[in-house]
């Protein structure tokens, strides 16, 4: 798979025009060597939201659990990161706040769904396996 580097809006636009699958928003811009700690944040708009079609990443500075966590809410799929772990001795948190599973799509985040389950292609299902059968089960039929 391909991964589109972005740094502006007209640099997102052209990634989504061209149907990019995988598009990373950089708040670093390496060509003018300019940090802007918001960009990613303000474009996260221009994408259709978390879990697909498109995956979206957002990097650059983001250092802390809260900035990690604020990228996510606005809809971002991950975040790359440096700084945050490596040969940082708060790298642990960090890590663990990442794989903490609560945190949901912006879009779900405010609608109390946390016990509600996905499957691959981003379809409600009944529940954390809740519903599955029971080979033990003498009414599950044959």
């Amino acid at each position: 798979e391909t991964i589109v580097e972005c740094h502006t809006k007209a640099e997102a636009e052209r990634a989504l025009e061209l149907m990019a699958p995988n598009i990373l928003i950089n708040n670093y811009d390496r060509i003018t060597q300019t940090y802007y700690p918001n960009q990613a944040v303000q474009l996260a708009g221009l994408f259709p939201g978390s879990g697909g079609p498109i995956i979206t990443l957002a990097t650059g500075g983001i250092d802390t659990t809260d900035n990690m966590k604020r990228h996510l809410s606005v809809g971002y799929d991950a975040v790359v990161v440096g700084r945050a772990t490596m040969g940082s001795p708060r790298a642990p948190e960090f890590i663990r706040a990442v794989r903490d599973r609560t945190l949901l799509p912006a879009e779900l985040s405010a609608w109390g769904l946390e016990e509600v389950e996905f499957d691959p292609d981003g379809n409600v299902t009944t529940g954390p396996k809740r519903d599955l059968l029971n080979d033990a089960d003498p009414n599950v039929l044959q």
